[in-house]
């Protein structure tokens, strides 16, 4: 019972805490895309737009799945805040190749890039700090 009693409120607090950085890196990844297209970068990819709202869209799915693995691995890892930086920086870093060899503008690949970068900042830390060491 003294098991479970501890764990739950960590998996609330590891939940909560990953939901919460979900919505604000899907926010800030749109504004990010919208203030770049308002700058006059392209959202254009292979002829055909990407949506603003891609972005969160996007952004939110993919750090659900960050998420994910981090409940994974705090309940599977020995040490499972380094673990899962490890994996969440090695699967942000596979995230800009798509963007890389991309058929856009180069300050479009940039921009695709930077909002990453944006999602990662926000939700790698949020979530490593619910996380043992």
């Amino acid at each position: 019972m003294t098991t479970t009693a501890v764990q739950v409120p960590a998996t609330r607090s590891l939940l909560l805490a990953g939901v919460a950085a979900t919505a604000v890196a899907s926010v800030a990844t749109a504004a990010v895309a919208a203030a770049g297209h308002a700058a006059g970068i392209s959202l254009d990819m292979s002829g055909a737009p990407i949506p603003v709202l891609g972005f969160a869209m996007l952004t939110a799915v993919f750090s659900l799945v960050g998420l994910g693995i981090a409940a994974l691995l705090r309940r599977f890892a020995r040490r499972p805040r380094a673990t899962f930086v490890r994996v969440a920086v090695a699967l942000t870093v596979l995230s800009l190749v798509p963007d890389a060899i991309a058929d856009s503008a180069a300050s479009t690949k940039a921009l695709l890039m930077l909002t990453h970068l944006v999602a990662a900042a926000i939700v790698i830390p949020a979530v490593a700090r619910r996380l043992s060491a």
